[in-house]
């Protein structure tokens, strides 16, 4: 990677031509590529500034991340320039653009046979990927784990030390290039089906409890005062969350509508390592 390469990411995006006329733009998208299987690179970003919040200042909000949006634009033409090939990987044959992870064992990871880790992502030191996915320009922490038919969708950013169980799926998004990912910080579990897209935050050490939704209009309530407190896109720090539904009314009448529940937190005395299936229990959540 050079200083330059943002420039010539840029130049290209708005130029596709300079892609077939110039090495040099074609290799920043190459090392930017690179530098994002290496993990020096990422699509979003914790700010150097933490004080900073959502849009709407609500001091309960995850801090959010800077999007780069000319890392994601590379992405995109990357897939311009790669061309379909076969690709023979043991009795397996795949026909695509964009290849496997390789070097996985000099990386620390665990990849079970059946998983697909693409090239473009960074998976730590430390990680598991079951049979699940992890697309290109996606983000998996030290020590986190991708369970069985898990997707990590492109440009998601899963922290350190999160359990995404079976089933569970975080949407991906690359366009537009400043749209944000959707973001799991450290420490969350994530129980079994779950859905979170669309650029929702989850905030650290979270526990979203089986089958929950998430989307940037699914209404986050939080019922464990007096009075209901209404989050979106996000899903405060150490929250508890299970699925909910809310009535409305409809022209044709009273529905429900479903939405998330936040019922508690999670002690400041539970063990995240071993008895995170206790504190679950505790609060009837299923997993």
């Amino acid at each position: 990677m050079t200083t330059s390469d943002e420039a010539l990411v840029t130049a290209a995006w708005d130029d596709r031509a300079l892609l077939a006329s110039s090495e040099p733009h074609r290799d920043a998208v190459l090392r930017t590529l690179a530098g994002l299987d290496a993990g020096k690179l990422r699509v979003a970003s914790p700010p150097e500034d933490a004080s900073v919040r959502e849009a709407d200042l609500n001091p309960a909000a995850p801090t959010p991340y800077v999007v780069h949006a000319w890392v994601k634009k590379a992405i995109l033409l990357y897939f311009a320039i790669r061309k379909m090939e076969v690709m023979d990987v043991g009795p397996y044959q795949f026909h695509d653009k964009i290849p496997l992870k390789k070097e996985l064992e000099a990386h620390g990871v665990r990849v079970v046979p059946g998983a697909v880790v693409r090239y473009g992502s960074f998976v730590s030191k430390g990680a598991i990927v079951m049979p699940g996915f992890v697309n290109i320009g996606a983000r998996v922490g030290e020590g986190s784990m991708v369970d069985t038919w898990a997707t990590v969708g492109s440009c998601a950013q899963v922290g350190r030390d999160v359990h995404l169980a079976g089933g569970v799926g975080i949407g991906g998004v690359l366009e537009p290039p400043a749209a944000r990912p959707v973001v799991i910080e450290d420490g969350v579990f994530v129980g079994s089906r779950v859905v979170i897209v669309e650029g929702v935050h989850v905030g650290k050490e979270a526990v979203i409890g089986a089958g929950v939704v998430l989307t940037q209009s699914t209404a986050i309530v939080d019922v464990t005062g007096a009075e209901p407190v209404l989050h979106h896109g996000f899903v405060p720090e150490r929250s508890v969350v299970i699925p909910g539904v809310r009535q409305k009314t409809f022209p044709a009448g009273e529905y429900g509508v479903p939405c998330a529940l936040i019922i508690g937190r999670r002690s400041e005395k539970t063990d995240k390592k071993v008895s995170l299936n206790d504190a679950l229990r505790d609060f009837g959540v299923p997993v």
